[in-house]
């Protein structure tokens, strides 16, 4: 009894720790996200009929630090009726988590905590930064890895794109 005790352990342990759901362009993310500065649940179902930007950051990712003034930016000139940054931290103590997400307290922007990783596995964040684009449809639109300012024309414009797609 005690040697299929210790079986089903493992085998619960081992599937816990292989939980992952790799995010699928055209299909709906993982909904749960995280709490916010205010301790409610984010769900991104909650945003539907909005892009959402889901980016996932930490204050040791320099590139990270630069491309959160900027989703800022882009949050506070399209404001809220249409779209939505949540911006979570990854693996971070609660300390760092507040003192940036109150150097931005002046935006709309939302942040979310993921002390343990957990969120981001269920995304498959291997690296960061990691931006996952959601369509009005509540459906993965675009992921994007990594910080390039190269490349922030063409992340504009597909921004800019999905905002007029459905607005009517």
């Amino acid at each position: 009894m005690s040697l299929l005790r210790v079986l089903l352990f493992t085998s619960l342990f081992l599937s816990m720790e292989s939980v992952s759901a790799d995010i699928t362009v055209g299909q709906a993310p993982y909904d749960n996200i995280g709490r916010g500065g205010d301790g409610k649940k984010i769900k991104v179902t909650d945003y539907t009929g909005k892009v959402v930007i889901i980016t996932f950051w930490a204050t040791w990712c320099s590139p990270c630090m630069k491309e959160l003034p900027i989703l800022s930016a882009i949050q506070k000139q399209v404001g809220t009726e249409n779209l939505q940054v949540i911006a979570i931290s990854y693996q971070e103590g609660i300390k760092l988590f507040k003192k940036v997400s109150k150097t931005l307290s002046d935006n709309p922007m939302i942040f979310s905590f993921d002390r343990n990783g957990y969120i981001a596995k269920m995304y498959g964040v291997k690296a960061i930064p990691h931006m996952v684009i959601v369509g009005r449809d509540g459906n993965v639109f675009s992921e994007h890895i990594g910080y390039n300012e190269k490349n922030l024309p063409s992340l504009v414009n597909e921004i800019n794109s999905l905002l007029q797609a459905n607005d009517s």
